[in-house]
C-alpha cells in the first residue's frame, strides 16, 4: 500500500512519539541505543512543519529552520513499516517543499542514514560553512551523548 503524504494535522501529532520510538528501535541491530527521554518531535513540537504518511500516519517527517534554512530535524518510519519506501517518499515531499536547500544531521555509517540520504543528492556540509544554530544543535548533540553513539555527520542538498 502507498500512504500519501500530506501536511500533518492536529489531530495526527499525539501519536508521532510512538512512530519515533518504533524507528528509533530500529537502531539496535547496529549496536546503537538511543538516549531515553523525550522524542525529538516532542522537542520541536509546533516550531516544526510536519508530514505524515498514511491516515493514521505511519511516518513523518519534521522540519525547523536553522540559520535561515529548512533543516530536516527528524524522519521516522514505523518499524514495521520500514523498507517499503515510505521514509522516501517523505523525504522527496521535505525537499519538493524547501527549494531553497536543506540540512540534517544524522549517523554518517548507519546505512539508512547517511549513505540513505545521499541517494537522495545530499553531501556533507564542510564545518566552516556552518551557521551559528547549526553549530548549537552540533554541540547540544555532543552533550547529550548522541555523538559517542557513533560518527554523526552535517549533510545538506541544495
Amino acid at each position: 500500500m502507498r500512504e500519501p503524504v500530506r501536511r500533518a494535522r492536529t489531530a495526527d501529532l499525539a501519536g508521532l512519539p510512538e512512530i519515533e520510538r518504533s524507528a528509533d528501535g530500529m537502531f539496535a541491530s547496529v549496536g546503537i541505543v538511543l538516549p531515553a527521554g523525550p522524542t525529538m518531535i516532542e522537542e520541536v513540537g509546533e516550531r516544526a512543519r510536519v508530514w505524515v504518511a498514511g491516515d493514521p500516519p505511519v511516518g513523518f517527517a519534521a522540519v525547523v529552520d536553522v540559520d535561515g534554512r529548512p533543516h530536516l530535524e527528524q524522519i521516522a518510519v514505523r518499524a514495521d513499516r520500514a523498507g517499503r519506501g515510505v521514509g522516501g517518499r517523505l523525504l522527496a515531499r521535505v525537499i519538493e517543499e524547501s527549494r531553497g536547500g536543506l540540512t540534517l544531521i544524522t549517523f554518517r555509517d548507519v546505512p539508512w542514514n547517511a549513505p540513505w540520504y545521499a541517494r537522495f543528492g545530499f553531501t556533507a556540509l564542510p564545518e566552516r560553512e556552518w551557521g551559528p544554530r547549526l553549530r548549537e544543535r552540533w554541540e547540544a548533540e555532543i552533550a547529550a551523548g548522541l555523538h559517542a553513539l557513533g560518527p554523526r555527520v552535517v549533510m545538506r542538498r541544495g
